[in-house]
């Protein structure tokens, strides 16, 4: 459940700095922002598919976003 708090925690808070609606957001991510709502109440898991566009547009590593690291940057 940590991990799950992690990444809707993260999400929202990388959302809100580039001062993106979640409907916004699940355009960019290929889904409904409905499920970006989910996501950031910890009802919804994301699929690896949507975690790869959510890292991708907001520049940081899968580990970040799912809490395993607080690392933002992207090891390259």
């Amino acid at each position: 459940m940590f991990l799950r708090n992690t990444f809707s925690k993260r999400i929202f808070e990388l959302r809100t700095e580039r001062k993106l609606k979640q409907e916004e957001l699940g355009n960019i991510a290929g889904i409904k922002g409905k499920s970006i709502s989910m996501m950031e109440k910890g009802k919804r898991a994301a699929s690896i598919e949507v975690m790869c566009a959510l890292a991708d547009y907001f520049d940081v590593s899968l580990d970040y976003l799912a809490g395993r690291s607080d690392n933002r940057e992207i090891n390259k």
